[in-house]
């Protein structure tokens, strides 16, 4: 006996009687009770036609009477999808016009359990790839011993064809399957056949959708070659690459097999053109975003970009953040990337804040990079010049410039880039500047951060932070620029403590020190997909000297939301060493 649903005949013959019966007298709704195991109760209260028609009041005696006469072959139609072939309905109606109550009691029977599984598949993946073949039979999704249910036969036929698709056989396909079901012994015997048809290679780029920006862009960080075995991944790759452009709104990528390619060539490989279409954004971009953090307060941000500089596809970025306790503008020119995939721009910027611990710092800053980003590597190399005003309150203003050359290096490995529970994320910068070079101070400088996202069970999730930061010199901290120091103390730093409050203590300011570390550990509990708790404890310090410091540390409690335009954080952290209770907020909407 097969798994299939009710036949169709039957199915039109009730649908037609109901048509049928539809001018006779009408009567009030009626109340269902379904006694019945949780899962099925809920499949049969969705979808038996007693349940989805309880409240019309145009229903005929007959048809009604239809429907109670014929609920035993729906059910048996619906509950032989989660493995139940041999059930027995009974039914009963209770009361009178809009008082009736239909009883409908069904006992499931035992289960059927898949006793034999067979899968094969055929075709050049047999002999050329039998490690793939290997892994769709070991990975197949219903193995004997599990209850068969209709969903889950459906969803293994699928990803065994995604194994074999996703790697080397585009062309790959179903050829056949059966589930043979034995209703007396309560088993079921499973059998696929796959055929793989021929191993794909990857062939040359055909880029389309061009029409502002040159083809060139495309195919300069393009990350596959020519003649590769064809994956999946490695396409998503080359997608991932492009959409990291600033050029493209939408990019899909595709393997396109060549026009009279044979079935089965007689090697079993064909090499197919890689297809790239792309749809461009206009050469003028408008962004806008609001925000609030507890360590600067509010914030408005506008955003203007230029793409074809020059008409010649450099761009043109500049950026304006106004914040209560900080503003900040910025404007860059970048050309295209090369063909390493480098980008090089100019840029410069201007920054401000104020009464940040009774301390005032402008900041400007110009400088030259080069930078490439791929999918889990940015490497920038710089060359930016400094000059910073830092005003303590009632104390003679700081005044630095410094010339640094740079190098920084940022490694991406998580699941999710918006919402990661597994992987890391490192990021190390080094620079040096020398007395004389348009520099106050020779020092050296080193940082260096890393995240890590560990998952527990389906849904929680722990994370670990690192930060380490030091400037290697023997001259005087203020002579070195402020924005090159470190402070402690805020929403991603150590919580419980006000936003760049722990660093060197000078009369009723803090000011930036040589050497930072901070580090945290947070448990996040989520107790529904979008919504979590969280426990932490944070500990760190800021310093100019390293044998004689304080460590701070922090505990508390948060919110989490992971909300439609990002992550929500709201958290209250006690600092220990202040005896002080701090909220800490994070939450940002761009439009």
């Amino acid at each position: 006996m097969p798994a299939a649903a009710l036949p169709a005949r039957l199915r039109r013959l009730f649908l037609f009687a109901l048509a049928a019966l539809w001018l006779l007298p009408a009567h009030a709704g009626y109340k269902v009770e379904i006694e019945a195991p949780k899962a099925l109760r809920e499949i049969l209260e969705n979808h038996l036609d007693l349940s989805r028609y309880k409240d019309r009041t145009d229903l005929s005696s007959d048809q009604f009477d239809y429907m109670v006469e014929t609920v035993g072959d729906q059910v048996r139609q619906f509950v032989s999808t989660e493995g139940y072939f041999d059930p027995v309905t009974t039914t009963r109606v209770v009361g009178e016009g809009d008082e009736r109550v239909v009883h409908v009691m069904v006992d499931p029977g035992a289960r059927t359990l898949i006793r034999n599984v067979d899968i094969k598949v055929d075709g050049p993946a047999a002999t050329r790839s039998p490690e793939q073949v290997a892994e769709v039979q070991k990975k197949w999704g219903l193995p004997a011993g599990e209850p068969f249910r209709q969903e889950d036969w459906d969803k293994a036929k699928e990803d065994a064809l995604v194994t074999l698709q996703s790697r080397n056989y585009y062309g790959a396909r179903l050829a056949q399957s059966q589930a043979r079901i034995e209703p007396d012994e309560l088993r079921a015997d499973l059998s696929a056949r796959y055929d793989s048809g021929p191993a794909y290679l990857l062939g040359p780029l055909r880029v389309s959708g061009t029409r502002r920006y040159p083809e060139q862009i495309i195919r300069n960080v393009n990350p596959l070659n020519e003649g590769e075995p064809y994956r999946v991944e490695r396409l998503l790759e080359l997608q991932r690459a492009i959409q990291n452009q600033p050029y493209f709104s939408n990019v899909q990528v595709d393997l396109v097999p060549p026009e009279g390619a044979p079935a089965n060539p007689p090697e079993g490989v064909i090499t197919a053109p890689v297809e790239v279409k792309v749809r461009e954004y206009p050469q003028h971009r408008l962004n806008s975003g609001v925000g609030f953090t507890t360590d600067t307060g509010a914030q408005v941000e506008g955003r203007y970009s230029y793409y074809n500089l020059f008409n010649r596809a450099w761009v043109f970025d500049s950026q304006a953040r106004l914040e209560q306790k900080r503003s900040y503008l910025f404007a860059e020119t970048a050309m295209p990337p090369d063909q390493r995939t480098f980008r090089n721009s100019l840029y410069g910027s201007y920054e401000r804040t104020i009464d940040l611990e009774n301390t005032d710092t402008t900041s400007w800053r110009a400088g030259l990079k080069r930078s490439r980003s791929r999918e889990k590597y940015d490497i920038t190399l710089s060359l930016d010049f400094y000059y910073d005003n830092l005003l303590p309150e009632g104390q003679p203003a700081q005044i630095s410039k410094a010339l640094v050359p740079a190098f920084a290096w940022t490694r991406r490995d998580v699941d999710n880039p918006v919402f990661p529970r597994r992987g890391n994320v490192i990021n190390t910068q080094l620079g040096v500047a020398a007395k004389g070079l348009l520099s106050d101070a020779t020092f050296f400088r080193m940082y260096g951060r890393i995240r890590q996202y560990v998952p527990v069970g389906n849904r929680d999730l722990f994370v670990a932070r690192l930060e380490l930061g030091a400037n290697i010199t023997t001259a005087d901290s203020s002579n070195i620029p402020a924005t090159l120091r470190f402070r402690a103390g805020g929403t991603d730093s150590i919580r419980g403590y006000s936003y760049q409050s722990i660093g060197t203590p000078s009369g009723s300011s803090v000011l930036p020190a040589k050497y930072l570390a901070t580090t945290g550990l947070e448990y996040q509990y989520w107790f529904k997909p979008d919504w979590g708790v969280a426990v932490f404890w944070d500990a760190g310090t800021a310093a100019d000297a390293l044998n004689d410091i304080k460590i701070y540390n922090g505990v508390g409690i948060g919110a989490r939301w992971r909300s439609p335009v990002g992550p929500v954080q709201l958290d209250v952290g006690y600092g220990i060493q202040e005896k002080q209770f701090r909220p800490h907020i994070s939450l940002g909407v761009a439009f």
